[in-house]
Parts: structure tokens; C-alpha cells; sequence
């Protein structure tokens, strides 16, 4: 069973102090869903989460679009009922199904010591391989070519020499030749 709702949380999240205001959401949520889809049970999913929290704690939305959809499980012998809430437009997960292997296809995996699908992903690292080779070839080939010369104005510029501070003509520091005239008592 699936429901659309829009469910006002400005009410509930006003009950508490501004840093709270994104987990009791998150609750008020669970318990709307419990109080109209009467179940036990609520998974909250991905995006729907992700919006409450969007703002941060303490300024989340003040009513969401939502659809609950009412899911049973069976573990074991038990059957679970639960619902799952989830934002409207939100992409809906698949889970997947693994597919069981006969006691012959077991016997072959043992054999080879090989799955058909490490097969497969073996064929696609090895393709992989070779697309970065051919990538790292032709950076290769851009890197050999050769670079055009610079001009002689920027060699003639970096050549000349620097400028020498604090030095007289005969290259001693200016404050060894300075005497400083002694005070006599």
C-alpha cells in the first residue's frame, strides 16, 4: 500500500530549542507515519533525510511531501511490516537479487576456481588497461614535442647582475667606514 501526505513540521519543531529542531522532525515524522499507516516500524529513507537536514539543525523545513509505502519482509519465519518514507520524486531503490546457483554450478565454480563474473571483470580491467596505455601514449607524444626557443630579450634580462646595497666603490659596507666620534670625560 502507498500513500502520498504532506506533513506540517513547523508545529512540532517549535516545542523544542532551535538546536534540536532537525531531530524532532525527524520524529515527528516516524510518529505521523505510525499514527495513519498503522505500523510498528518506520525506515526513513535517503533523500528525505537528507532534506530535513539540508538547512541544518536548526532551521529544517516546515512541512514535507512525502509517500509511505507499507512493506512486508520475511526473515526467517517471521514476517515484518514496516514503512518505508520517502521524499516525493526521490529515485526509488532496487534492491538486487542474487540469483542462486545450483549444487552443478557450484561444483563448477570449485573446480576452476573461477566465477563467470570475475571472468567478466577481468575482461574490463584488462580493457581498461590498455584506454590509460593509449592515454599515457599520447602524453608522451605532446610531451617530445619540441618547445619554441625564447627570445634573446629574456635571456639578456635574466643575465644582468643584481644591484649591491649598502656598498661603497670599494665594495666595503658603509657602516665599517663610518667612525663614531668617542665622548671624552
Amino acid at each position: 500500500m502507498e500513500r502520498t501526505y504532506t506533513i506540517p513540521l513547523r508545529s512540532e519543531c517549535l516545542k523544542v530549542p532551535i538546536f534540536l529542531r532537525a531531530r524532532k522532525c525527524i520524529k515527528a515524522v516516524k510518529n505521523f507515519t505510525i499514527r495513519h499507516m498503522k505500523v510498528e516500524d518506520v525506515k526513513i529513507g535517503k533523500h528525505l533525510n537528507l532534506k530535513i537536514w539540508e538547512r541544518g539543525s536548526r532551521h529544517p523545513p516546515s512541512k514535507v511531501q512525502v509517500i509511505i509505502e507499507v512493506v512486508s519482509e520475511k526473515k526467517g519465519n517471521k514476517e515484518i511490516k514496516f514503512a518505508r518514507v520517502e521524499l516525493v520524486g526521490a529515485p526509488k531503490e532496487v534492491k538486487k537479487v542474487e540469483e542462486k546457483k545450483g549444487l552443478a554450478a557450484k561444483l563448477k565454480d570449485k573446480v576452476t576456481g573461477k566465477d563467470e563474473k570475475s571472468e567478466a571483470k577481468a575482461a574490463e580491467i584488462k580493457a581498461e588497461e590498455k584506454i590509460m596505455e593509449k592515454a599515457e601514449a599520447k602524453k608522451m607524444e605532446t610531451a617530445k614535442a619540441p618547445l619554441p626557443e625564447q627570445k634573446d630579450t629574456d635571456k639578456k634580462k635574466s643575465m644582468k647582475p643584481m644591484k649591491e646595497h649598502n656598498v661603497n666603490i670599494d665594495k666595503t659596507p658603509m657602516k665599517e667606514k663610518r667612525e663614531t666620534p668617542k665622548l671624552e670625560k
